[in-house]
């Protein structure tokens, strides 16, 4: 059996406010906050965390009372714990709809970091690493979660740092989905190692050409150089490399490549160069577009002559103008980039991601371990969450839900079962459910998982199957999987 832990609570982040206080006295927090562990009003995020952590079975013998640890036997006193938040980018664009369903709330970071530093104790440290997208302004992302004022009560109140890690080395500024200025930056202060993991990768005998793999910038070349002749590597950050634990903090929404961005896609954002990673595959064998129509082979063609000027830097203006007209005439919902159900490339990219991780220390990578060495620890926000136009614009769907568990692919099952999605029908989950390789999961039938629910006022759990776990309305699928994703 793999334990999920799923608390219920109110749907909304409202009148919670920075640096997001727990508003209750739980009694396992007074050795570290003292009497301001009652300050402020009620939190129902945090309450929520804290109950699908219980419910997940940490520390069970102790909850309660004032020795409860949660994350107690996941990391040893002394060590060191990196939280991963989803900050992919700092705004919505979709009317009606906020950031609060495209990033992960700041009052689930407080709690995890709270139970962190409970468990590292004063010789241990917590920091925050992500690596959002390109043209995400890092300065607003982590002003909107709160974070400047999270690590201003915990500098002062409590005399300890927070450290907040922007793992890229370059951010881009773009007008009209163009990148038209591109700014270098310090990335992570441990540097990266590249991890290959060969004959290992999920690409092995997917039939893929290498050359004709695109990734996140217009270097073509630089993502196929590491993925042929038998190398498959990723950049991935040293930060999250030497950590003692992962907390692993993704939001729970839709996506445009993978159908859903849960617990195994938020690892994209320990990598500190994102073309590195494939995200579609051009031309014929590809999965840029469905089809065969000759205003997508054109427009694919024309792209890709375009590549090496604006690699350059050149010819922006030029671009700028093509998207705009072809927005006007085309909509912003035509299927361009590999963003549909039928690509095949970004989900072996996401699978490659997590055996990356599960299977590395600081040692080195250790493909021939019989079980993961790297411990991650998912707890998903799920209290407003984001459906159709994901990752990036999606609209907010209120759902009051927070995911807690070690296995992702448990995680990753009952957030699907919540959105009245088909696991079956979600590539990086079913194919790392039969894979025979270096194993990220533990589950191998969907009867595996059982998932102990309760309320944000933690009462004894309801233990459920995944097949009683029900929404009351499905989500929104991305419009690029609509009709292919649905229960």
């Amino acid at each position: 059996m793999i334990r999920v832990g799923l608390a219920r609570t109110r749907p909304s982040y409202q009148g919670l406010a920075p640096p997001f206080h727990p508003g209750a006295a739980y009694p396992e927090l007074a050795p570290l906050l003292g009497a301001r562990c009652g300050e402020a009003p009620p939190n129902t995020v945090y309450a929520a965390a804290r109950a699908a952590l219980a419910a997940l079975g940490l520390d069970a013998e102790h909850f309660g009372s004032a020795s409860w640890n949660p994350l107690g036997a996941l990391v040893a006193r002394g060590g060191r714990v990196v939280l991963k938040p989803n900050f992919i980018r700092h705004w919505n664009p979709t009317p009606g709809a906020t950031h609060e369903s495209v990033v992960t709330h700041g009052a689930v970071i407080r709690a995890l970091l709270d139970y962190a530093t409970l468990a590292v104790g004063p010789d241990g440290s917590v920091a925050l690493a992500e690596a959002p997208q390109q043209d995400c302004d890092w300065a607003r992302a982590c002003e909107l979660a709160g974070l400047p004022a999270i690590a201003a009560f915990y500098e002062d109140a409590l005399e300890r740092e927070f450290e907040r890690i922007d793992l890229r080395r370059e951010a881009v500024e773009t007008a009209d989905g163009v990148i038209v200025a591109r700014k270098p930056l310090r990335g992570d202060p441990l540097g990266y190692r590249a991890v290959d993991l060969g004959r290992a990768s999920f690409f092995e005998g997917s039939g893929l050409d290498p050359r004709k793999m695109r990734g996140a910038d217009y270097d073509p070349h630089a993502t196929g150089a590491q993925h042929s002749a038998g190398r498959n590597a990723y950049l991935l950050s040293e930060t999250v490399l030497r950590a003692d634990l992962i907390v692993n903090l993704p939001k729970l929404k839709t996506h445009k490549k993978t159908g859903v961005t849960l617990a195994l896609k938020n690892l994209v954002g320990i990598n500190g160069d994102k073309n590195w990673l494939p995200h579609h595959t051009i031309g014929v064998g590809g999965d840029e577009f469905p089809g065969n129509a000759l205003i997508d082979r054109a427009r694919s063609r024309a792209l890709e002559f375009a590549r090496g000027w604006l690699a350059r830097g050149r010819a922006t203006g030029l671009l700028r103008q093509v998207r705009r007209a072809e927005w006007s005439l085309r909509g912003d919902e035509f299927i361009r980039s590999g963003n549909w159900h039928g690509n095949q490339t970004t989900w072996r990219m996401v699978c490659d991601l997590n055996r990356a991780l599960y299977y590395s220390d600081a040692a080195g990578l250790h493909l021939d371990a019989l079980a993961p060495v790297r411990r991650v620890l998912s707890v998903l926000d799920g209290v407003v969450a984001g459906e159709g136009a994901g990752p990036l614009a999606p609209h907010d769907r209120p759902l009051g839900a927070i995911i807690a568990g070690a296995d992702p692919v448990a995680v990753d099952l009952t957030a699907l079962a919540l959105m009245g999605f088909d696991w079956q029908r979600v590539p990086k989950v079913r194919e790392l459910m039969r894979d025979n390789g270096p194993r990220v999961t533990a589950v191998r039938e969907a009867s595996d998982v059982r998932v102990f629910e309760t309320a944000a006022d933690p009462v004894a759990p309801r233990e459920r199957a995944l097949d009683e776990i029900r929404c009351e309305r499905p989500f929104q699928p991305h419009p690029g999987w609509a009709g292919h994703i649905e229960r």
